[in-house]
């Protein structure tokens, strides 16, 4: 969906400042000399929203969204079901979560409700529906933000109470039918656990059943159902008066929720970034990571997204919080808009006086108004976006790569007890995705649900688990010519965590057998040569044998020297590659640019990049080229063609200098 311009600006609590009104009168001001056109109003607003159960108090909420309207601010309006207030779980204590341990949590916090609870949606659904009704007379409500970050906060988010327990049972009732079929599946006769009863069934917990990976893979699904059905709960609620988008914050890849799921029900995907910068000096980790967490936002609806959160200056929950050096303020911001947001927003406007968040960063300190660095580099941004709005708003990125990244793969990857204890998806899943950043090519991700046609090329590394019909798919994709690369622990187990027997079930695409897998201490380590290059491996080592692929690289050492480790195979018009060990960055990087240039794909300039800078293109009328610089020093990027800043009109060939932590946003001059 397409908002009228760029959006700007971010949480603001008029909530916390009633008491004084010469504050309230100053935001205005500065918010009008900081560019920023909208703000997302009631987060976290309802004790004073509903003080006591039944007495709604919205008129300040209303005043302040027709005051920000006629300033030519726009509200973002929020459901408030992030934080309950104290009259409402001292009379009805059921709405608050049962931790895993059994014990139920005492009131505050964030995120502390049971999703499944009948009694919590009764009640939101009451102030759902107050705040709806008011917000269809307000033209100042561009649209409804639902509850925050769900599923966040507590380390374990989901809800462990007997509502909970009951209502698992019944998802397992509908999802397998008989009790003879959930055994088959989790494979229950392990140590005698079989059920004879549905009643027997209770979710994962310490004390308890842990072992069977089915229950534990079923679970995580479960929690993602609950949490999405209470989300579209809340939207119903304030579809009855109000037909406006909506959207919810998500979080980074965020393990305890499957956002692909999430999704499903709004309107417009947003999330909250808060990268590390500045952890060391060299910020390309944390740019591709963050790199990574945009492009899956956007990819999730393959359309932009909202940036609904960041910092404009630090964060306060980290053992060290680092300012955001100059620069890097307006470069984390564009390199958001270049991954496909369409806006740049914060949390929060001014600095609350009291309680965890004072120390928060802000726009607005809480002693210096309009008078600091930060709140000039929003000024910046803020008028960047108006000078660049129409041209960003009418494109997305179009990559022509993806990359498969699927949530039940990672819950169930993670859960197996070997070969090591310590695999990360996520980790190994980023070290592929920082080839493509490197050399400055975007990416799409999509799970295996997700269609493979339209790609030039496809990475699916450490796909453990393989649903119903996708390898079937695959097969489809690189019979018709696609480029298809995956890796060691892959194709292991089917959707319900069970071992495949007999052979790996893209046997005939990728060309080689699996035997075993190899997990090494660091005194035995392993190393390969990639195009008379020497390369060291990790700690998997995956011992396969060819039938019809071709080898690449061989192993260097111990008993399986010899054996392959990068291996293609021919499949009808298409290629399919296998990486049977953890390899370091330097061969990823060399193996997927080869990759790359087989398919076709580069980045827009043809160039190889220095280290530390990217690129990425919004494709519309007019493609938009960001090309940016994570070093803290300036650097020189040789370029092909010729290319005008589109917000300067400042002209280059040949050769781009970049400043230190600067993202240039250029348009190619055609011929």
């Amino acid at each position: 969906m397409e908002f009228e311009r760029l959006l700007h600006g971010g949480d603001y609590n008029p909530e916390q400042w009633m008491d004084c009104p010469e504050v309230l009168k100053e935001d205005i001001a500065l918010m009008k000399e900081a560019h920023v056109n909208c703000v997302t109003l009631g987060v976290f607003s309802w004790a004073v929203l509903e003080p006591e159960e039944g007495e709604y108090r919205l008129e300040w909420l209303e005043g302040m969204i027709d005051r920000l309207y006629r300033n030519g601010i726009r509200t973002v309006l929020a459901t408030p079901s992030g934080a309950m207030p104290h009259w409402l779980t001292n009379k009805y204590p059921e709405t608050m979560q049962v931790r895993a341990d059994g014990g139920r949590n005492l009131p505050g916090r964030r995120h502390n409700f049971c999703y499944t609870s009948g009694k919590m949606r009764e009640k939101i659904r009451e102030m759902d529906r107050k705040l709806a009704e008011m917000a269809s007379r307000q033209p100042g409500v561009l649209m409804w933000h639902i509850s925050n970050e769900m599923g966040g906060n507590f380390s374990d988010s989901a809800c462990h109470c007997q509502e909970c327990q009951r209502a698992f049972r019944q998802w397992l009732k509908e999802r397998y039918g008989t009790l003879e079929a959930l055994n088959k599946a989790w494979w229950t006769v392990f140590w005698s656990h079989v059920y004879t009863d549905w009643e027997q069934i209770h979710s994962p917990v310490p004390h308890g059943e842990t072992t069977l990976h089915g229950l534990n893979l079923d679970w995580h699904r479960f929690v993602t159902h609950q949490m999405t059905d209470f989300l579209q709960w809340e939207i119903a609620s304030v579809r009855e008066y109000s037909d406006l988008p909506a959207t919810t914050n998500f979080m980074f890849f965020f393990r305890t929720l499957d956002y692909y799921k999430l999704q499903e029900g709004l309107d417009v995907v947003s999330w909250d970034s808060y990268p590390f910068w500045h952890k060391e000096r060299d910020e390309v980790p944390v740019a591709v990571k963050t790199a990574a967490y945009h492009s899956m936002m956007r990819s999730l609806k393959k359309a932009p997204f909202l940036l609904m959160e960041s910092t404009p200056s630090c964060i306060n929950w980290r053992e060290n919080n680092p300012l955001k050096h100059p620069g890097m303020h307006m470069l984390s911001s564009m390199q958001a808009v270049a991954h496909g947001s369409n806006s740049v927003q914060y949390f929060q406007w001014r600095k609350g006086r009291g309680s965890a968040e004072k120390f928060h960063g802000a726009v607005l300190d809480h002693r210096n108004g309009e008078n600091t660095r930060t709140f000039r580099d929003v000024a910046e941004v803020g008028k960047r976006l108006e000078t660049l709005d129409s041209l960003i708003r009418q494109s997305c990125n179009r990559p022509r790569a993806a990359m498969v990244f699927d949530w039940e793969n990672w819950w169930a990857a993670e859960d197996a007890t070997g070969p090591r204890l310590d695999m990360d998806y996520q980790r190994e899943f980023l070290r592929h995705y920082r080839a493509f950043w490197e050399a400055g090519v975007d990416v799409d991700m999509i799970n295996m649900d997700g269609e493979l046609e339209g790609y030039d090329m496809v990475s699916a590394p450490l796909n453990y688990l393989y649903k119903e019909g996708y390898a079937e798919k695959v097969e489809r994709y690189v019979a018709a010519g696609g480029i298809y690369i995956t890796t060691y622990w892959s194709g292991i187990v089917d959707e319900t965590d069970l071992c495949f027997i007999g052979e790996h079930p893209l046997r005939k695409v990728l060309g080689i057998r699996q035997e075993e897998i190899d997990a090494p201490g660091a005194d035995f380590r392993n190393c390969v040569k990639y195009r008379d290059v020497a390369y060291e491996t990790g700690g998997i080592c995956e011992v396969v044998h060819e039938e019809t692929a071709e080898v690449l690289a061989r192993y260097e050492k111990e008993y399986y020297k010899g054996k392959p480790v990068l291996t293609v195979n021919r499949f009808g018009n298409g290629k399919a590659y296998y990486l049977a060990a953890e390899p370091e960055q330097k061969l990823l990087n060399a193996f997927y640019g080869e990759c790359m240039e087989q398919a076709g794909i580069g980045n827009p300039f043809m160039t190889k990049l220095p280290y530390g800078v990217t690129a990425a293109e919004r494709k519309g009328e007019t493609d938009l080229i960001f090309l940016q610089n994570f070093r803290e020093e300036p650097v020189a990027a040789e370029v092909k063609g010729s290319y005008v800043e589109a917000d300067t009109g400042k002209a280059w060939q040949e050769e781009i200098l970049l400043k230190a932590f600067e993202c240039k946003v250029l348009i190619r001059k055609q011929g």
